[in-house]
């Protein structure tokens, strides 16, 4: 792990929680900006070694650390309590980058590629059906928030869908270059 990967990753952290204040006053902010935000941190800090653990074989215990972690930051609950108790606050800001952060790189890398795409559909549904529950709910499911926060925040889960959707799916539109195969001559194959 080199140093400036550390700095940056403290560097995020810390401006998490220097503008923690006016990043959870929020729900777009604090769930698109500040969550993911500390996630990354924690991603910076993977070891990136690519020997397979006998506990992580696939990366599927570390995938489904980061996607159970994660799945509890979704809840509104755990959204309004993390508004609300310091003490969960706190526990945001030790898990997202511990044990989602952290896992899904290390998981990502070793798992098998039918498995990638399964979490990357998983992760489009949940932002849409995250979309759809904030910007259709008649009432409020954060008690933190108004009802226009929570529905600018469906769109914001709803931006963020489309824009991984078009991420992920640009480079199968795209295909790769066309090179020769192994053993023929360029113009052969």
């Amino acid at each position: 792990m080199t140093a400036w990967r550390i700095l940056v990753a403290a560097a995020i952290v810390g401006v998490a929680l220097v503008l923690r204040v006016p990043l959870e006053a929020s729900p777009v902010t604090h769930m698109l900006v500040q969550m993911p935000g500390l996630a990354l941190a924690g991603a910076l800090l993977a070891p990136h070694s690519p020997e397979q653990a006998g506990w992580n074989r696939g990366g599927a215990a570390s995938l489904l650390a980061a996607v159970f972690t994660a799945a509890f930051w979704m809840l509104p609950r755990s959204v309004d309590a993390a508004v609300s108790v310091p003490l969960v606050d706190a526990a945001k800001f030790a898990t997202l980058p511990l044990l989602v952060g952290m896992p899904l790189v290390i998981g990502w890398s070793r798992a098998h590629p039918l498995l990638r795409g399964f979490l990357k559909a998983q992760a489009l549904s949940m932002l849409g059906i995250l979309a759809f529950l904030y910007t259709h709910a008649p009432v409020r499911i954060c008690n933190s928030y108004l009802v226009e926060d929570q529905f600018r925040l469906g769109i914001g889960f709803l931006a963020v869908a489309i824009a991984l959707a078009l991420l992920w799916t640009a480079p199968l539109l795209v295909g790769e270059a066309t090179r020769p195969q192994a053993g023929l001559p360029a113009g052969a194959g």
